[in-house]
């Protein structure tokens, strides 16, 4: 089974919690639904399979990542690791250059959407720029050749925040019914 993925997207949102406060050796608890997991492994797993299957995903990661907890609700997944996974994140995986710019200029008050379009558009000429009339968020913003990565970010402008969410293109095709 291919685990790349998952661990991928467990150093990413490892290394963005760090960016957004600061890096402390801790345990941190990550949660996705079984969609989601098979998504990541390229798998259809019943609830049972998943678990089975998770239980090898610890076996891949334990050297670099430690002894990781898996625990389930239903179709949601709990994947507790230890704080050996971000020492590892913190030492050893390098964060994107763009991810650090905009985390550091979305947390700052008063900055416009336009600022933070602009940042996009430093990064790459190929940026998608998507107003949303949804109450859910007012822009959809990502890459579309995937470079500098390939999230779909939602916008929404609060007056004098910027808030975000960060998907992988299948979540968010998920969540917002978009195929």
């Amino acid at each position: 089974m291919n685990y790349e993925r998952l661990e991928k997207n467990i150093c990413d949102v490892i290394k963005e919690e760090q960016i957004k406060l600061g890096y402390q050796s801790e345990k941190i608890s990550l949660y996705y639904p079984l969609q989601s997991l098979n998504r990541f492994l390229k798998t259809e797993l019943t609830i049972s399979e998943m678990l089975s299957a998770l239980m090898d995903f610890k076996k891949y990661v334990k050297e670099r990542l430690g002894e990781i907890e898996v625990s389930n609700k239903k179709d949601r997944f709990c994947l507790t690791l230890p704080p050996q996974a971000t020492d590892y994140v913190y030492e050893f995986y390098h964060s994107n250059p763009f991810l650090e710019e905009f985390i550091h200029t979305v947390e700052k008050h008063n900055i416009s959407i336009e600022t933070v379009l602009q940042l996009f558009h430093k990064y790459s000429e190929h940026v998608h720029v998507e107003q949303h009339p949804q109450d859910d968020f007012d822009y959809l913003v990502y890459f579309e050749d995937g470079n500098p990565d390939d999230f779909r970010y939602c916008l929404t402008d609060e007056g004098v925040h910027i808030i975000y969410h960060r998907f992988t293109i299948e979540d968010y095709e998920d969540m917002f019914g978009v195929s």
